[in-house]
């Protein structure tokens, strides 16, 4: 017997007629054992929600132009690094003269990517870092851009605390936002 669709089925007994369980016993719930996930709710990842120290947390990863108007925005959890999603945002700027980025997009892979696509990196060196990379300071003052941008999508309450459950819901209300920033 498949259901309409073929989407949901039963997975302790797809068989089953009445209420009664397999081994004859009729209880609500036969199979008493631990869920799938460890220690999470299945599926917050795929939605890019993701446990930090503040709770559960979804990061907005831009990319902006000179006066600060937003071009690429992309989720991730909160959990992942700021890094991960540095390629993807790369592959989606198109033609770049310069990246200014803050200290947690200093990585080695990072740098070669933008060498590569022929991009100049205004990212400062970490700490550890032996030697020191050169960066231009006085470009990297610019910085505060991408952060004015980041305070005016914030100052939007369905952005600032994200009360949407699914991350397209929520990605259609940045872009939203983003569009406001836009034009005003």
């Amino acid at each position: 017997m498949e259901p309409a669709g073929g989407l949901v089925r039963d997975l302790r007994n797809p068989y089953r007629i009445d209420g009664a369980s397999r081994n004859g016993r009729d209880r609500q719930l036969d199979n008493q054992s631990p869920s799938f996930g460890s220690r999470r709710k299945r599926g917050a990842y795929g939605q890019a929600i993701g446990r930090s120290r503040g709770g559960r947390t979804t990061k907005i990863h831009a990319l902006t132009d000179a006066q600060g108007r937003p071009h690429i925005l992309l989720l991730s959890p909160g959990n992942a690094h700021d890094v991960v999603m540095a390629p993807a945002l790369v592959a989606a700027a198109g033609p770049v003269s310069r990246l200014l980025a803050d200290k947690a997009y200093d990585t080695n892979p990072l740098r070669a990517l933008l060498a590569d696509k022929t991009i100049e990196p205004v990212i400062p060196s970490i700490r550890r870092r032996r030697p020191l990379i050169a960066y231009d300071v006085h470009a990297y003052r610019q910085r505060n851009v991408i952060e004015r941008m980041f305070c005016r999508l914030k100052d939007f309450r369905r952005i600032a605390t994200r009360y949407d459950k699914l991350a397209r819901n929520f990605l259609a209300g940045v872009i939203l936002a983003a569009t406001l920033i836009w034009w005003t």
